[in-house]
């Protein structure tokens, strides 16, 4: 639930980052010379592009507590059978022994969505989150029945 709420709240600070800066872009067009109107076009540019990013983390995030909650309700979530530090950090060699059995299990049901997704918990437990994040995609994906990309 914290995660969340920290999500929303850089979410509406984003917001209003872009809206500030898309009014000075307004204003460097409304100057009307040349380089003012480039830079201008240049500044408006960025927001939309911050809006697309946060628009597809947000709906990433979404799918895959989606997914999250039906494999809970299916009691298909992954157990946490990680050794920690005293600190309390994921040892890494059973971060490797864990990602070694899903690997293997995904493996056998490349076509499974629900490997997948314990693939990407795995991934995301070795600390590779580019992998994590590629799985989870091929998780959402398959579980869509949208076209999956090798």
């Amino acid at each position: 639930m914290r995660a969340k709420i920290v999500y929303f709240a850089l979410a509406a600070v984003l917001v209003v980052y872009f809206v500030l800066v898309g009014s000075r872009g307004v204003l460097l067009i409304e100057q009307g010379t040349a380089v003012t109107v480039v830079f201008g076009v240049a500044v408006l540019i960025l927001p939309f592009i911050g809006a697309w990013f946060l628009w597809h983390t947000t709906k990433f995030a979404r799918d895959a507590g989606r997914l999250a909650r039906e494999l809970e309700a299916e009691g298909g979530l992954p157990v946490d059978e990680l050794v920690r530090t005293p600190g309390g950090r994921i040892d890494r060699d059973s971060a490797d022994a864990v990602f070694a059995r899903r690997q293997a299990e995904t493996e056998e049901a490349p076509g499974d969505w629900r490997s997948w997704f314990r693939l990407a918990v795995a991934y995301h437990d070795a600390r590779d989150t580019p992998r994590a994040r590629k799985a989870m995609q091929r998780a959402i994906a398959l579980h869509d029945g949208k076209a999956v990309r090798a």
